[in-house]
């Protein structure tokens, strides 16, 4: 099982704050992850997961859907910080 969760635009975007799910045999990497969750959730989600600006971490560390996960992962889904 692996904890996903989801911030800020994201989150409302989804309207979905985190979810636990068994992670799929086949799905070995964020990106399998992104499309896995694009499949299960419906199209809307793939205008927010599959943009480019998506910012990924992985058990606290910045990362990107190249990134192998495992199962106990914890993988947050998270819009560019800005700043002024």
């Amino acid at each position: 099982m692996i904890a996903i969760h989801y911030f800020a635009s994201i989150r409302e975007a989804l309207d979905c704050e985190h979810e636990n799910i068994d992670l799929p045999d086949d799905v070995k990497t964020v990106e399998q992850l992104i499309s896995y969750l694009i499949k299960k959730h419906g199209p809307p989600w793939a205008d927010v997961l599959g943009a480019g600006s998506l910012m990924i971490a992985v058990n606290h560390e910045m990362t990107d859907s190249n990134a192998v996960l495992d199962a106990g992962d914890e993988v947050a889904f998270f819009p560019p910080v800005t700043g002024g």
